[in-house]
């Protein structure tokens, strides 16, 4: 369940509210990691020579600086996430494309651009800087590949990853066990419109695919000052839509089109 390709808009730069200006990144963040291809460790090897993709990896993260997403910890995250790994044998090659690319079972890895554009609407990072002790818990609708879940651990969050495809989750889960995501990842096999109620409150909802209209089990499952980010709208075009629950509260706000594959289950499309 994870989204078919979405172009920015020529001209466009969009970044979260109040987030930093193009090519800003703090300490440790996306323009250090830049440089590390001209670098050395310490042993004298050049990093590329243990890593023959971070070449690719930062030149990634260099051009979605300029597509719009700009929050310097999404980059950061962006930039250590090994993609190739999320990607079946066959596309290695093209693991760096700014594109979805299939990965089997009649779904795809969203395209690089999404990942960043959702994951930054969704504000984990600025609640770690509020409260750098907590942990933030995050529920990931539609495993896919295991990408976006890896991504949001890679921020700090604890995540809760669900698929309806029980092979793919098992694949997903091996594959993040393997990059040492277990310990901040759990692989659930379920309806996701219905959201996974045992890990609730969640800080951040991403959903991975498009829903005719906005599932309430999932608004309800949001943490006070939590977020959902989900694509809503029509199977042949949506607007990525931000909920923003507020104590009673709920706020709601759009942002980008795009065209994502439909979210099956309950309170979804049909199958």
């Amino acid at each position: 369940m994870t989204p078919a390709e979405l172009r920015p808009r020529e001209g466009d730069a969009p970044g979260g509210p109040g987030g930093p200006g193009p090519g800003a990144a703090g300490p440790g963040g996306a323009d250090q990691a830049g440089d590390a291809p001209g670098g050395s460790g310490s042993d004298g090897k050049h990093p590329a020579d243990e890593d023959p993709f971070l070449a690719r990896r930062l030149a990634m993260v260099r051009d979605l600086r300029t597509t719009g997403p700009r929050d310097p910890e999404v980059l950061d995250a962006m930039a250590r996430v090994p993609r190739e790994r999320f990607v079946p044998p066959e596309l290695v090659r093209h693991a760096y494309d700014d594109c979805a690319l299939g990965i089997g079972h009649g779904q795809t890895i969203s395209q690089p651009y999404i990942v960043a554009r959702m994951t930054e609407l969704l504000g984990l990072p600025a609640l770690r800087r509020r409260d750098p002790s907590r942990r933030p818990r995050a529920l990931d609708v539609g495993t896919g590949s295991g990408y976006q879940a890896a991504i949001l651990a890679e921020l700090g969050a604890e995540v809760v990853s669900i698929d309806r495809d029980a092979a793919l989750s098992r694949l997903a889960e091996e594959r993040l066990a393997a990059l040492g995501f277990d310990d901040r990842v759990r692989c659930v096999v379920g309806d996701g419109t219905e959201g996974w109620p045992d890990g609730a409150p969640y800080d951040g909802i991403v959903v991975g695919a498009a829903a005719p209209a906005i599932p309430d089990p999932l608004v309800a499952q949001l943490a006070d000052n939590g977020r959902l980010v989900i694509p809503v709208g029509p199977r042949e075009y949506q607007v990525l839509t931000v909920v923003t629950r507020a104590g009673r509260r709920i706020e709601q706000h759009t942002y980008d089109p795009c065209v994502f594959v439909p979210l099956v289950g309950r309170l979804g499309f049909p199958g």
